[in-house]
């Protein structure tokens, strides 16, 4: 698994409009100077988050971007994977469905599966609203899967 800087700045970006939302559109050159991101590259980004329903554009006078829902109801996860496709620690699970000949008799398979699992359960419970209350999340528990037991388990902020 390896986050692109798309992935990142996507991220950065949603996390400024959630930091700024207002019913105010925010344009696109005040994102650009922000984040110090080209405009060329902060377009294709905030590009596929319009298309997604992430970011609602306006175009002109008093126009901009802003988030189409409020901070919570974005996860990190989520956006990650519109950027960035797939978080995957190997390329045997890019897909939903596992096309990797050696699969049935991999040994190490179920292995990154569970990795899999704990990226995707570690990301997808952290909102922007997390990120923005908390930057480095220590007021937050973290809900997983124990990779060895298979049971459920609650990693609390102060063990």
């Amino acid at each position: 698994m390896f986050i692109s800087t798309k992935g990142r700045y996507a991220l950065r970006i949603m996390l400024e409009l959630a930091l700024r939302n207002t019913e105010d559109y925010i344009p696109l050159r005040e994102l650009t100077k922000s984040q110090g991101i080209s405009i060329k590259y902060l377009e294709a980004i905030i590009s596929i988050l319009v298309k997604a329903n992430y970011v609602e554009g306006l175009r002109g006078k008093g126009g901009g971007y802003k988030l189409s829902k409020s901070p919570e109801e974005y996860t990190v996860g989520s956006i990650l994977r519109l950027t960035e496709g797939s978080l995957a620690p190997v390329s045997c699970l890019e897909c939903d469905v596992n096309t990797c000949e050696r699969a049935d008799k991999c040994p190490t398979l179920p292995m990154w599966q569970k990795l899999q699992e704990f990226i995707d359960s570690y990301f997808d419970s952290i909102t922007l609203k997390d990120l923005l209350e908390d930057r480095n999340l220590s007021h937050k528990d973290f809900v997983c899967d124990d990779l060895f037991s298979n049971k459920r388990v609650t990693i609390k902020k102060d063990d």
